[in-house]
């Protein structure tokens, strides 16, 4: 399921646009922009195939974790498409930037730092880099193009918009590269967001469908993307003290900054402590947490699930579609942000200072 898919029958301005693209000189990096539902994938799935057709190397950045076309979900993805398609998921990923969640917004930095990755790598392997984002043009949203329009330097950043509804952007992008404004085509059909989460679900399911459990070492692979095992491990006495001050049973705990422990509560009552000096965070979070796997080079070899985690013996369960040789090239296990189940259901996010 897909809410974009490849289409000839444009307005003009798309297809003066492409003949823009074709004439230029090479490479170029092309950045889309829009609000939700405005037809940016649309417009990059005609684009490249246009491009393609004029024979020219076409690499797509999709960068849009929340309706994301290229597999796997919460990551940014680079594809290199060897001839026509008709939607961004029937493209395999090259390459991925672990996010770890479908709402960034705590994530500018990570998203620019992967659109930027990616472009660049893309940039030694096709003419045209298309580069998809996320519908968030307002507030952190805004921001967050800036940084990666900042970063990537586009040599033309194609704003599609209802009137004039994005001139804050074209202000604050502006002196990042050229900019080209669109109407938002009469043919783009609103979403609902019951039928966003069905996208969603099939993505999930589809990525996860034939995973296996594996145990992970964490001994071996360190954990990022969270404050769990930094610092010095708790005493038995302070492990004593905590869980008598707050009814809770605590699981592991580490002494840094600040204190930080895994727990479970015990009886339902209020507790009252100073969060910038002790995070608790509840076992059951860590419960089908979307987790990736990172190679040396802070590329994202693929997601998994943790189903398990034992921090006596410091060992891992996590369910993923990756082969063991892909695992074995692994340095980081890092947290995501969003829990869901393997047959797409999501189960929530979590805040990034959760964990």
């Amino acid at each position: 399921m897909n809410k974009a898919s490849y289409t000839t029958e444009v307005p003009g301005d798309r297809l003066v646009l492409l003949e823009k693209l074709t004439s230029r000189s090479k490479p170029l990096r092309i950045m889309l922009v829009g609000g939700t539902d405005s037809g940016k994938t649309t417009l990059l799935t005609f684009l490249a195939n246009g491009l393609m057709e004029a024979g020219l190397g076409v690499a797509i950045v999709d960068s849009d974790v929340g309706q994301k076309g290229i597999l796997p979900p919460a990551t940014v993805s680079l594809a290199l498409p060897g001839g026509r398609f008709s939607s961004l998921d029937e493209l395999r990923g090259l390459a991925h930037y672990f996010i770890g969640t479908t709402a960034p917004g705590q994530y500018a930095g990570e998203m620019a730092v992967a659109v930027k990755r990616l472009a660049d790598v893309a940039l030694g392997m096709a003419d045209v880099v298309l580069i998809d984002t996320t519908g968030f043009v307002s507030g952190v949203g805004a921001e967050m193009k800036r940084l990666k329009a900042e970063l990537v330097r586009p040599d033309l950043i194609v704003l599609l918009e209802r009137g004039d509804e994005l001139s804050h952007l074209r202000t604050l992008l502006a002196p990042y590269g050229e900019i080209v404004s669109l109407e938002v085509s009469a043919r783009v059909r609103e979403h609902s967001r019951e039928e966003r989460r069905a996208v969603r679900v099939e993505k999930w399911r589809s990525y996860f469908s034939g995973s296996s459990t594996v145990e992970i070492d964490l001994t071996k692979i360190p954990v990022g993307g969270t404050s769990l095992f930094q610092g010095r491990p708790l005493t038995g006495e302070e492990i004593e003290l905590l869980s008598s001050a707050f009814g809770w049973l605590v699981l592991a705990g580490w002494k840094g900054s600040h204190y930080t422990i895994v727990k479970t509560d015990v009886g339902n009552f209020p507790r009252h402590y100073d969060r910038f000096s002790l995070r608790a965070i509840d076992f059951e979070r860590l419960s089908n947490l979307l987790v990736g796997f990172i190679d040396g080079n802070g590329l994202c070899l693929g997601a998994g699930i943790l189903k398990w985690i034992s921090f006596s013996s410091r060992k891992a369960q996590v369910l993923t579609p990756l082969s063991r040789e892909e695992l074995e090239k692994a340095v980081e296990l890092r947290f995501g942000r969003i829990r869901v189940l393997e047959t797409g259901e999501e189960l929530g996010l979590l805040r990034r200072e959760e964990l």
